[in-house]
């Protein structure tokens, strides 16, 4: 009992709290490297980062973790186990319950940026989960670096001493040594009934193609030994604990995993749904009184149709998306069909970012060339009888106006930091785009806490872009969801020789409406080739037109060899002519090159 107190006492649970960009996977990699956790012959940047995305993007997209083993001045191990964090909002779930599995934080915060939206929010859950926090001052080595400002800034955000704050540089390698003497004297080591029924949080999942999906755990209580039979408690499923182990650079199997310590379990599942973020891990024959807090479906925020290019591949990219969610749970999909597109599915992510890198993994590692439809947020509509809720994804699927009795969206609390000087024209973007001014903070004498609330539809498109541009990219933009909303909502359809192409069918305010219409119909105008027969673009509300453009057909000169005699010559010709086409534009149908899509995403 002597020997697991002690080795208890010496286990440090912490991860990483910063912005994209902050240099949080750099300092990582030098961890790794100082604690000898990874031999300077391996080392390459990004270490925990996995995905070829990743490493170009320089953000991290799935979550990981990483035991290592520190020699302290006082000559005593420790084990120090790192959870990395991805840093954007689409993640916050995975951050959260990353956050649930640790006793401490390193809070990183570039020297010459300053503290940014997603360093707050992330920052926030911290203190929310009792973390103490070790502030870190990063890129220090940087011509630009601001140390006093940004030290002011943290110590008014957290509320430390000058002292508490640490100096260092991924790059260079300074202050790691004092970084790894913080995390053992500062975070506090784990604490749980050893002889208790096990009760162990999952906090992250990977697939392996050989063994299944391999979940990754942190023990509050009990511990788990190899062959033992284990029960998810909110699945309500069981399974045989096939392997147990911790994490280092690569997996190391032990008989038993104890109190206080972070490990991962192999038990040959094959359906990701089965292993849930923030489930937690009891035994079978010995089982834990109740659940640990927290657990909630993962909920995605923003829907979108995903089609192949050529119709014939449906079936590649059904099994192209049923292993990406393989790796990645949080991915929705289900089949639909279009009238303009053919056969594809409709798919629920996260959010944009999470968006692009599905569609962008579809392309790289499946080879599949795919159409996305416009983005749309998920509505409730409630019907005429009795208020009926119905749920609505695609907005093909709004009931009639006839039996709508009211539409709600989805809110945001939108939280962004910037310099005082691009206050003026954030505002207005947040206005323009349905925004609520909630609060304004001046965090130091040239830096703005702007909040508004806003409806998550108009933030999906390409609010983050414009306020990079207006803010000339100091502006940092972090969301948290808040409530569904009632607005007087619209559904906006694009009409094309008549036709309707479901895939361009949007819900707009109605206020938006005319000019959205308008925009659309002039964009596919410019972009849809002439045909041999005239072609309207209208855009509808119901019944209602709201605006219309029109592709001039090309037209054969058929009075070019009728020279001379009386003009009812040329007019029978011209009549001639005038049939055809009309017959033309009967029969004809119109295709829509993808360009026209993806211009109509990027709508100004």
């Amino acid at each position: 009992m002597f020997i697991f107190v002690l080795k208890m006492k010496n286990i440090r649970n912490f991860c990483i709290i910063a912005h994209i960009d902050h240099g949080k996977s750099t300092l990582a990699d030098r961890l790794l490297q100082t604690t000898g956790t990874i031999s300077d012959r391996d080392m390459k940047s990004q270490a925990l980062d996995d995905m070829d995305i990743e490493r170009e993007r320089g953000i991290t997209i799935k979550s990981h973790a990483i035991q290592m083993n520190y020699k302290h001045t006082d000559g005593e191990e420790y084990i120090l186990n790192l959870i990395d964090t991805p840093g954007h909002v689409d993640f916050s779930y995975e951050v959260s319950r990353s956050i649930a599995a640790c006793e401490g934080a390193l809070l990183i915060v570039d020297a010459s940026q300053g503290i940014e939206a997603q360093t707050i929010s992330n920052l926030y859950l911290a203190i929310d989960n009792d973390l103490e926090i070790i502030p870190i001052l990063n890129k220090m080595d940087l011509p630009g670096a601001n140390p006093e400002v940004v030290s002011d800034q943290i110590m008014d955000l957290i509320g430390c001493e000058a002292s508490d704050i640490i100096p260092a540089s991924g790059k260079t390698g300074m202050g790691i040594e004092a970084i790894l003497k913080a995390v053992v004297e500062r975070v506090p080591a784990p604490v749980g009934d050893p002889d208790a029924p096990l009760q162990a949080m999952i906090f992250d999942s990977v697939y392996n193609t050989f063994r299944g999906i391999i979940a990754y755990y942190r023990i509050f209580q009990g511990s788990i030994k190899k062959g033992e039979e284990i029960k998810f408690i909110n699945t309500g499923k069981s399974y045989f604990a096939d392997e147990v182990g911790v994490l280092k650079m690569e997996m190391l199997p032990k008989g038993e995993v104890k109190t206080g310590d972070v490990g991962y379990i192999v038990s040959g599942i094959k359906k990701a749904s089965e292993v849930k973020v923030g489930d937690t891990i009891t035994s079978k024959v010995n089982p834990c009184l109740k659940a640990l807090n927290g657990f909630e479906d993962v909920k995605p925020m923003v829907f979108a149709g995903i089609y192949p290019v050529d119709t014939d591949e449906y079936e590649e990219l059904r099994a192209s998306m049923e292993k990406l969610q393989l790796n990645d749970a949080s991915l929705v999909f289900e089949p639909e069909s279009s009238a303009a597109l053919g056969f594809g599915f409709r798919c629920g992510f996260l959010g944009m970012l999470h968006m692009e890198i599905i569609q962008e993994r579809l392309e790289r590692e499946f080879n599949m060339t795919v159409i996305t439809t416009v983005p749309n947020v998920s509505y409730e509509a409630f019907l005429n009888k009795n208020d009926e809720l119905k749920i609505v994804n695609n907005p093909s699927d709004l009931p009639e106006t006839s039996k709508l009795n009211y539409i709600k969206e989805p809110y945001i609390k939108a939280s962004i930091i910037t310099k005082s000087d691009y206050v003026g024209q954030i505002m207005t973007l947040c206005i323009e785009k349905r925004g609520e001014l909630t609060n304004q903070v001046y965090l130091t004498q040239d830096r703005v806490e702007v909040s508004f609330d806003m409806p998550l539809a108009e933030v999906v498109f390409d609010f983050y872009d414009k306020l990079k541009t207006v803010s000339k990219g100091y502006a940092s933009f972090d969301y948290t969801p808040i409530e569904y909303r009632q607005s007087d909502l619209v559904k906006l359809d694009i009409l094309l020789n008549a036709e309707q192409v479901d895939a361009l069918s949007a819900l707009v305010h109605r206020s938006n409406a005319f000019t959205l219409g308008k925009k659309i119909c002039l964009k596919l105008k410019e972009l849809i080739p002439r045909q041999q027969f005239e072609i309207p673009i209208q855009a509808a509300i119901g019944a209602k037109f709201v605006a219309r453009e029109t592709i001039k057909a090309l037209r054969k000169d058929v009075t070019a060899k009728c020279y001379g005699g009386d003009i009812s010559r040329k007019r029978k010709l011209l009549e001639k002519q005038k049939k055809g086409k009309k017959r033309m534009r009967q029969v004809g149908s119109v295709s829509i090159p993808q360009e026209a899509f993806l211009a109509v995403l990027k709508l100004d």
